[in-house]
């Protein structure tokens, strides 16, 4: 068994890029390798600014010899369809066996592969890979066509065992595989030699290369953390910028810098964004105060100096850069957050739906409608949704798009407005991924919530859904976002109010121009309804019976009036269903089986989350008990009698039993069973006390066993047997209070 050494080298593979193109090499060659024939033991990739490294392990000396037998045309077939299978076969005619098969004689062939020295097949399955790297960006150079990310300067390649190494020859485009590499581009010594992968990263390692990304990022972070510790202060933590840093130097040297006091006075987030983004600095935090005093940069060299000249001059860049973020947020504070969201009037949010400044509009109706459902404040709730937009306006959020939201906040801190306000400007935005907080103060709640809906319920007025893997406008995140909203806050809202109250805006402002005076009086009337109704249809359908007289605008299919009120109710649902959805994905990352949400959905109130889950959390706990299995069964059993029953008569079993047709005393037991768990059952239902209800139900569960037990419920007596259809009815019924048992699996 050998081992295999790959390294491409070549100028500097940009940081984003290195990671994914290790990984990228691995599959390549692996799964070359594999297709023909070539096994190996394990695998491990590297990335450098300057190296893409492959080590695999306990590869054969060749590949297995393989006997494949490959069917053939019908005995009797034209000579060049015969000919041709046996160019593609790669065997002669003698060497044909004719077999009998269902459908007649029919031509094998029994192709025997010798297997291949392991060389032979590395080197085309490498040479494949470089030829056809799936790089998001490269180039050619030279005079060759090969394409990579930077030119290559050399390849190495070797197979190692016992007896020595040995280089696997091939060229690519005339740069022929070798056994050398070079090591850090200034402090290296030059070409050397290697002979497995043990003698190659201990010989990077003296020439000042750290092979391993992760190791990089491990010692930046750690000499970093020292650096801060010895001043007093604290390392930002910023996971993805240090392994961008790691991917930036192949010998880490890691130098703190200090920042002027001319820039004490902005915000810390401002000064961590201009670092990083700009000069991929790290940041170093008071914990006393909050404020970022110093930074880390990592060099990619040792100097006799010990790096003061480097740290001057990055010193020299930052203070230009943090002067432009100062003159910035300066501008910025000399404007009113209303002049800033005046000017969104000029910025598009999207052709269909208007301008940022439309948006607000109907971000801020919604917030004043949502804030008294929540004991939200509505003049702040208002009053921040009006204003929560503006930094996009603002120079700072225009240089630095990931601060907007929190300059928000430090504007109005800067004008004095009240604290919920300020809040709700930079967490209306959240949740923005799963793992994000999200907004817990009532305005800021309103705001968000506002904000989401009115992206959703925008986008799905215009049939910009969601479709597969593409999502442009992030609508699942948003969704997602209002179930965790409503979840953590845990708050009682009737969802369907405000979805068919924002789709009817959307449709009012699309068909604005188009629409008569009298539609336009409709619509609006039917907006001021959903309030008072809860639901579009039912709002439609008052308004329209009020219609009368010469003015009356036109409502028949063809209509304006028409069109809305046939589609409105489609799009809501359908708006609904894709929030339900979301909502299935989260609660089985909680544990809770699709079975159970189904089972829940299908009960009144769906569009109530809060409610929705505690019903499912309590259905799932029950469900899992030995009582909630059991009585399970006994439900399924009685609603298949029942359902069995009903076809059969033409009737429905639904009027009540009356216990004094009850004959044993399994069956009388069932009635008082029943009698007893309704006076809890039902009140509990009101209440909303899931699990109080589930243990009532559960009583049942012996009572129904002893009652199918003993009872025979399709008696020649016919009253007797009406009776017990009926007491059948009375089981499904209650046990179908809490949810839709049917849609429950297995």
């Amino acid at each position: 068994m050998a081992d295999l050494l790959i390294e491409i080298f070549s100028e500097e593979i940009p940081a984003r890029m290195q990671t994914r193109a290790a990984d990228d090499l691995k599959k390549l060659v692996t799964d070359g390798l594999v297709s023909a024939g070539l096994t190996y033991g394990d695998a491990a990739a590297f990335s450098t600014p300057r190296r893409l490294t492959l080590a695999l392990g306990d590869l054969p000396a060749t590949s297995p010899d393989t006997s494949e037998e490959r069917k053939g045309p019908k005995v009797g077939a034209p000579d060049k369809a015969l000919e041709g299978f046996l160019r593609g076969a790669g065997v002669a005619r003698e060497d044909l066996v004719e077999r009998d098969t269902p459908k007649g004689p029919v031509w094998f062939a029994m192709i025997e592969k010798k297997g291949r020295p392991a060389g032979d097949i590395i080197a085309e399955v490498l040479e494949a890979a470089i030829r056809n790297f799936p790089w998001p960006k490269s180039m050619r150079w030279g005079f060759g066509g090969l394409r990579w990310v930077r030119p290559i300067h050399s390849i190495l390649c070797i197979l190692s065992d016992e007896a020595g190494a040995n280089v696997v020859p091939f060229d690519v485009d005339g740069i022929k595989a070798g056994d050398s590499t070079e090591g850090h581009r200034f402090m290296g010594a030059g070409r050397f030699t290697v002979s497995s992968f043990e003698d190659y990263e201990a010989k990077l390692a003296k020439n000042f290369v750290v092979l391993d990304a992760a190791a990089r990022a491990e010692q930046i972070e750690h000499e970093a953390q020292n650096l801060a510790f010895a001043a007093g202060l604290e390392l930002v933590e910023d996971k993805a910028l240090l392994a961008e840093v790691a991917g930036l130097v192949e010998w880490p040297v890691v130098l703190m810098g200090d920042i002027a006091e001319d820039f004490a006075g902005l915000p810390w987030e401002v000064l961590k964004s201009s670092m990083r983004e700009h000069q991929k600095y790290l940041s170093l935090r008071n914990p006393k105060t909050g404020q970022i005093e110093k930074f880390i940069t990592v060099a990619n060299r040792e100097t006799a100096d010990h790096g003061a000249a480097i740290l001057a001059g990055n010193q020299k860049v930052l203070f230009a850069r943090l002067s432009d973020a100062k003159f910035f947020w300066e501008n910025d504070l000399r404007v009113s957050l209303e002049d800033m969201a005046a000017k969104l009037d000029n910025v598009t949010f999207h052709n269909k739906l208007g301008s940022q400044s439309e948006r607000i509009g109907r971000i801020t109706a919604l917030a004043g409608e949502i804030a008294p459902q929540i004991g939200a404040d509505t003049v702040l709730a208002r009053q921040a949704a009006g204003i929560a937009k503006a930094d996009l306006s603002s120079e700072m959020v225009g240089e630095f798009p990931d601060l907007q939201g929190l300059m928000g906040r430090y504007y109005a801190n800067a004008a004095g407005l009240p604290d919920e306000v300020a809040t709700a400007c930079e967490a209306h935005y959240a949740p923005l991924g799963p793992s994000d907080e999200v907004p817990e103060g009532p305005v800021s709640v309103a705001v968000a919530l506002a904000d989401k809906l009115d992206l959703l319920t925008g986008f799905w007025s215009i049939d910009e859904k969601p479709t597969g893997s593409k999502d442009p406008f992030a609508l699942r995140r948003a969704a997602l976002g209002v179930i965790r909203i409503i979840l953590a806050n845990r708050l009682r809202l009737r969802l369907d109010r405000f979805i068919d109250s924002q789709l009817l805006k959307h449709e009012i402002a699309l068909n604005r121009r188009e629409a008569g005076e009298g539609e336009l009086k409709a619509l609006d009337d039917i907006l001021d309804q959903i309030a008072d109704h809860g639901v579009f249809g039912a709002a439609y359908r008052a308004v329209l019976e009020k219609l009368d007289g010469d003015d009356k605008p036109d409502t028949g299919e063809g209509s304006l009036l028409g069109q809305i009120g046939a589609k409105m109710p489609d799009l809501s649902v359908d708006l609904l269903n894709f929030l339900h959805d979301r909502l299935k994905v989260y609660l089985k990352s909680e544990g809770i089986r699709h079975d159970v949400i189904d089972a829940c959905l299908h009960m009144p109130a769906s569009d109530d989350l809060t409610l929705l889950v505690n019903r499912a959390q309590a259905l799932s706990a029950f469900l899992a008990t030995e009582d909630g299995e059991n009585l399970l069964q006994g439900y399924r059993r009685a609603a298949n009698i029942l359902a069995q029953a009903e076809k059969a008569d033409g009737v429905e079993y639904s009027y009540g039993a009356d216990a004094k047709f009850a004959e044993s005393d399994e069956e009388k037991a069932l009635f008082t069973a029943l009698d007893k768990a309704s006076v809890v059952i039902d009140p509990a239902i009101r209440d909303e006390d899931f699990v109080k209800a589930m243990a009532a139900i559960a009583t049942l569960r012996a009572p129904i066993d002893a009652f199918f037990e003993a009872v025979q419920i399709n008696t020649d007596n016919q009253v007797v047997r009406r009776n017990r259809l009926n007491l059948l009815a009375r089981i499904r019924d209650i046990c179908r209070s809490v949810a839709d048992l049917n849609r429950i699996e297995g």
